[in-house]
């Protein structure tokens, strides 16, 4: 008999596996530290032949024996066996090195189709890409489809690096499925492309559900996500949750804060410290009280994207050079919050040229026009011309209709139509001087059927005489009071309406803003 010895000293192999040609022998050891021998019969040899081979594979290692006729044999012959194993194998692979090679070819070939299309691939480095042009290709004309330009793709590169099928379509179904119009998609993409790389469940649907928890009506949310749709960008415990708790804090109240939101829901990404709190604590410096500030923040809450240094703080100083008093200022800014956030300058230099141009009006006079109706600062030109022509069609001269815009600067802005059908009536009915309308021409902005007719009706029946500003200047139940005087009072007589700040404070209603009570139905031009 002679002796055949398999491969020795292979430890611990993770699966070893020996088969020979002929015959066919296969076993299995998990552990292999001492050479095995495996006993064959002389007559063996004879009969089959003068070579039998032997092949173990450990792993992906290949090891190989051959017995000769003779016991003696090549010192080499696994190492020889072994390359002629790997030559062989099935489980052959290209290398790490040649796998990178061919990724940095793909990548250069899609860089150069990119910029061939004049896009910039600098910011794509380390992102992961299309291995070939074909699906590049498949992405832009994708983002083309949604209206997406090169420049666009140019601002936020990193778009290419979006699967159409995993990242783009489920998020715009989601998107389309919630409400947004897809003629918004362009714009919403442009001001936050990053959205395309999120995920629904994760990231877009808990925001929804957070703004949904804000009060924000379900058919609202829409159009806050195509204003604003960075807030999908924004973390739940955030900036959102602080700056509406401080609102809260403040006064704003909890019924509103959905309404609030949906008209300007930038507030979500406004910091408190550093944007709110210093907006409101400088309109509580001017006077404002802090009720008030937050009552004008439920009507106009955009004014909380007033830029404080940069616009808020010189135009309170303009209308200060504009001889507006100082005392004034709260009246006037919560009358007309847009006048703080506007380009103020050039307005008041221009509405004041043409004043003086049209019924002389001096610079005193013209803040004293302006504390009256801030708005005067918006008023388009050709509106003033016809509403002074008007009163001085009317019979009024150039001073009294002066003093009438001092008085109540309203009459340049009202109704023209409405003023026509008062005066009429002034005229006609009530046959009373021109004088009685230059001392109290605040009598345009009352309604003529819902208060000038009935009170007049009532005051010449009983045989009264009183002032124009007695008969109007004051609610219904006041009036019905007044006709029960002995006499009439003389301050009743004189007064002229004003902004009243504490109306400012009084809890929201559905009723009219009017500044001249819930009888006026006069609509400004």
């Amino acid at each position: 008999m002679m002796k055949i010895r398999s491969c020795a000293g292979i430890t611990k192999p993770n699966f070893l596996l020996v088969h020979s040609e002929l015959p066919a022998l296969t076993f299995h050891k998990h552990e292999l530290t001492r050479t095995s021998t495996l006993r064959i019969p002389s007559n063996y040899e004879s009969t089959f032949g003068s070579v039998t081979r032997f092949r173990c594979s450990v792993a992906d290692r290949t090891f190989a024996s051959t017995s000769a006729r003779s016991s003696a044999s090549k010192p080499n012959t696994a190492r020889s066996g072994q390359k002629q194993g790997n030559s062989s194998s099935l489980y052959s692979r290209p290398s790490l090195f040649d796998m990178k090679k061919e990724r940095i070819a793909n990548r250069a070939k899609v860089y150069e189709f990119l910029r061939g299309l004049g896009i910039i691939p600098d910011e794509l480095d380390g992102l992961e890409l299309p291995v070939t042009v074909e699906v590049m290709q498949e992405r832009i004309d994708f983002l083309h489809k949604l209206g997406l330009t090169i420049e666009d793709i140019n601002n936020y590169p990193l778009v290419l690096g979006c699967s159409v099928k995993k990242n783009m379509i489920p998020v715009l179904d989601y998107l389309g499925n919630l409400g947004v119009r897809k003629s918004t998609f362009t714009e919403f993409l442009r001001r936050y492309p990053q959205v395309l790389h999120a995920s629904v469940v994760v990231d877009l649907a808990p925001v929804v559900k957070y703004l949904q928890g804000l009060d924000i009506k379900p058919n609202d949310i829409p159009r806050v996500l195509e204003r604003y749709p960075e807030v999908l960008g924004f973390k739940l415990e955030g900036t959102m949750s602080t700056s509406v708790a401080y609102l809260v804090g403040i006064g704003v109240s909890r019924r509103e804060v959905g309404g609030v939101l949906t008209r300007y829901p930038e507030i979500l990404g406004t910091r408190v410290g550093r944007v709110i709190k210093p907006f409101v604590e400088y309109l509580q410096g001017l006077g404002i009280p802090r009720l008030a500030v937050a009552r004008l923040i439920e009507k106009r809450p955009h004014i909380l994207g007033f830029g404080l240094e940069e616009r808020v703080k010189p135009n309170v100083e303009s209308l200060l050079e504009f001889n507006v008093r100082k005392e004034a200022l709260p009246s006037i800014v919560a009358q007309y919050p847009e006048i703080v956030g506007i380009d103020l300058q050039p307005k008041l230099l221009g509405q004041r040229s043409l004043l003086q141009s049209i019924i002389d009006l001096g610079h005193e006079d013209f803040g004293t026009v302006v504390e009256k109706m801030p708005q005067v600062v918006s008023l388009s030109n050709t509106s003033m011309v016809k509403h002074a022509d008007f009163l001085k069609d009317c019979g009024f001269s150039l001073q009294q209709v002066r003093n009438m815009v001092v008085g109540c600067p309203q009459v340049l802005a009202l109704n023209l139509d409405i003023m026509k059908l008062s005066f009429d009536y002034f005229q006609m009915e009530m046959q009373r001087p021109l004088d009685d309308l230059v001392a109290f021409p605040a009598f345009f902005t009352y309604g003529l059927e819902s208060t000038i007719k009935p009170r007049h009706k009532i005051v010449a029946k009983k045989g009264f005489k009183c002032s124009l500003a007695w008969l109007l200047n004051c609610s219904d139940e006041k009036f019905k009071e007044r006709l029960n005087y002995d006499t009439i009072e003389m301050e009743e007589m004189e007064t002229m309406p004003s902004f009243d700040m504490n109306s400012l404070m009084e809890p929201r209603s559905d009723e009219s803003d009017s500044e001249y009570g819930e009888d006026s139905d006069d609509e400004y031009v």
